[in-house]
């Protein structure tokens, strides 16, 4: 039998091996959020994804099976910073419910103006996409709108309970009103470089709330 004599370890610091992964991973996200909220998903390529970051295909690869998987990973990666922004002012407690739903709307064109109105919404862009999307960007999409309406019906509820809206009112209901008019909204403020539009909507959804 051959023995075998295990090679003595090296001191200091191990490769950072999974860590470099995780950063290159991070990095495709970042830059394909960046293009597919400019372009949409069919128009960006991976060629302008990769070389954003200076990866080559080969190594993206590693990352995503497909350009679909890539996309559900964009995805995730979105809804899941988007829900932690939409909460993080819808449950300021600091400020009245209905104040908060204002802040969010506030906040939200400061962001487009960042970017001089070219970025949008990538639910929002996918969802205007979805023929000529994978099937299994669907459900994935509609479970997005509906952690957003989820976290903005209890914010009305809130107001309900403060009084600061009738008490009938049905706060689901006007939830999945806001979500179908703001990606409008926000079509709209891409389109005429402009935050008017969401202001527009903004005042037009606290209107049409029953006091």
């Amino acid at each position: 039998m051959t023995s075998f004599t295990p090679a003595p370890k090296k001191r200091g610091r191990p490769p950072k091996r999974h860590q470099d992964n995780v950063e290159t991973r991070q990095l495709l996200l970042h830059a394909g959020l960046e293009l597919l909220t400019e372009r949409g998903f069919a128009a960006t390529g991976l060629e302008a994804i990769l070389k954003r970051v200076q990866v080559p295909k080969g190594s993206f690869y590693h990352y995503f099976d497909s350009k679909e998987a890539f996309g559900l990973a964009l995805i995730d990666h979105y809804a899941h910073y988007f829900l932690r922004k939409l909460e993080s002012h819808l449950n300021n407690r600091e400020l009245a419910p209905l104040a908060r739903i204002s802040a969010f709307v506030n906040d939200a064109q400061t962001g487009m103006a960042r970017h001089d109105f070219k970025r949008g919404c990538l639910i929002g862009n996918l969802g205007q996409e979805m023929g000529a999307l994978p099937e299994s960007f669907r459900s994935r999409l509609i479970d997005v709108f509906e952690q957003w309406q989820a976290a903005l019906a209890d914010c009305l509820r809130a107001a309900v309970a403060e009084q600061a809206l009738a008490a009938d009112t049905d706060c689901d209901q006007f939830a999945h009103l806001f979500w179908v008019g703001w990606e409008g909204a926000v079509l709209r403020a891409k389109l005429e470089q402009s935050g008017a539009p969401l202001q527009l909507y903004h005042d037009y959804f606290l209107r049409s709330l029953p006091r």
